[in-house]
């Protein structure tokens, strides 16, 4: 698995973190934004108003939150460049598919950390097997995405995982 499908391309998303996710007034955060509702920083260019200057305006949560490549993914395989702010009515659509792409870049991430483990010529076959349910040959689409939770895909990764302790003991 290349590294780079984990690592976030801002200019290549359409600022799904300033969107689709809520965050609650805390240290974390000057305001309460729900799911869904832009963040009142974000330019009409997609760029955030306050970028330099995100801790000393109470934004540190943004500062520490990576997509892991998750929101371009999107934005581009799944949604082939289309926008929420060129066609609002996508907005519901691509903030169900991001939250879905979260998880399934947070799996590739484990499985990434775990494919650096000396794996057993059994493990890296489930190993395998695991990367191609996480990457559909023909890339991710809505339907796809709608489709994960139901897999079993999750649980089997994690039961991966755990299968690993022996590795790390």
């Amino acid at each position: 698995m290349a590294d780079s499908i984990l690592s976030p391309d801002c200019k290549s998303c359409a600022a799904l973190c300033c969107v689709c996710l809520a965050f609650d007034k805390s240290d974390d955060f000057p305001i309460d934004k729900p799911n869904g509702e832009v963040c009142p920083q974000l330019s009409e260019g997609q760029t955030c108003k306050i970028y330099e200057e995100r801790e000393r305006q109470g934004y540190r949560g943004c500062m520490h939150f990576d997509c892991q490549g998750a929101g371009q993914r999107v934005t581009q395989e799944v949604f082939g460049g289309r926008n929420w702010r060129d066609n609002p009515k996508l907005l519901d659509p691509m903030t169900r598919a991001f939250v879905i792409m979260l998880k399934v870049h947070e799996l590739l991430s484990l499985l990434q950390a775990a494919s650096r483990l000396p794996l057993t010529d059994e493990e890296i076959d489930r190993y395998d097997g695991l990367l191609t349910d996480l990457n559909p040959a023909d890339g991710w689409t809505e339907e796809l995405l709608e489709e994960f939770e139901g897999t079993g895909t999750e649980k089997r990764v994690h039961a991966f995982l755990q299968s690993l302790r022996h590795h790390v003991a």
